[in-house]
């Protein structure tokens, strides 16, 4: 049998948010280290530069080969000179992955100003800015692909007003990023991820919270975030090449179910 290929071997890719939060492997995290598996080269861009540090000394580990920079990417100077920063370190600018956000729960009453001012902030600007600078690199050098990451909630009432709706904006951008950007060969791809276990669902996580979780799964197992950064790995490669603006839940079949089971206030830590 002939050895397979790297599935993006050559490539040049960003992740945004590529650390972990806390012990384990988070969505971006697991992402960057899939994309290096894969062959390409990956900056891993972070808030907290020690996070990204340790996804880097993981795939340094594996010989991958990767770079490290600090960015708040609500600023939309910081996000511009990261794209930069790829550029001067490998030349070139093929996949972005927007994995950057933050979760608050509640609803509508909750919220304050300074709630939504933030997490609009988080979870849209910065995908908007990021976007923004890769698309301009991309099209100059004839294409790429980007991968925004939004959420279930966002297609079902689970009790976060905020959160869904940031990631139903999410939604929104990216169909339409895709639809404006198709001329430059541009692919603009959403993964929406279910109840998967990660460092920043485990921070408010009961034990029975997480059972509830898995038991109302239709495949009755519990996401990782390895399914996510494998569906991230399709999405970036060659083999998606005729997939754009396309929302792709990975969620062990939640989204089919006829009614949400489980709310965020079933399975929060109470403070």
């Amino acid at each position: 049998m002939t050895e397979r290929k790297p599935r993006l071997e050559g490539k040049v890719a960003i992740v945004t948010g590529a650390g972990s939060r806390g012990p384990g492997t988070g969505n971006g995290k697991a992402t960057a280290i899939l994309f290096a598996r894969e062959g390409a080269k990956v900056m891993l861009v972070d808030l907290f530069k020690e996070r990204a540090l340790e996804t880097h000394r993981i795939i340094r580990e594996e010989k991958g080969e990767s770079a490290v920079f600090e960015a708040d990417l609500t600023k939309e100077s910081q996000a511009r000179e990261m794209v930069e920063y790829a550029i001067a370190q490998y030349g070139r600018l093929d996949i972005l992955h927007n994995n950057v956000g933050i979760g608050m729960p509640g609803s509508v009453l909750d919220m304050t100003e300074e709630d939504w001012d933030r997490i609009l902030a988080v979870n849209v600007k910065s995908l908007a800015f990021s976007s923004k600078y890769a698309i301009l690199e991309m099209m100059e050098s004839g294409g790429g692909s980007i991968i925004n990451i939004s959420s279930i909630a966002a297609m079902r009432g689970l009790g976060i007003a905020a959160y869904a709706l940031t990631k139903g904006g999410i939604i929104a951008l990216t169909r339409t990023m895709a639809v404006q950007h198709a001329k430059d060969n541009i692919r603009v791809n959403c993964i929406a991820p279910g109840t998967v276990y990660t460092p920043m669902v485990a921070e408010g996580l009961t034990e029975e919270g997480r059972a509830l979780r898995r038991d109302s799964v239709p495949l009755g197992t519990e996401g990782t975030a390895w399914d996510i950064g494998w569906a991230a790995v399709y999405l970036a490669s060659d083999e998606a090449r005729w997939v754009t603006g396309v929302v792709l839940p990975v969620d062990g079949g939640l989204t089919i179910t006829t009614e949400p089971t489980v709310t965020r206030s079933d399975f929060v830590k109470q403070q």
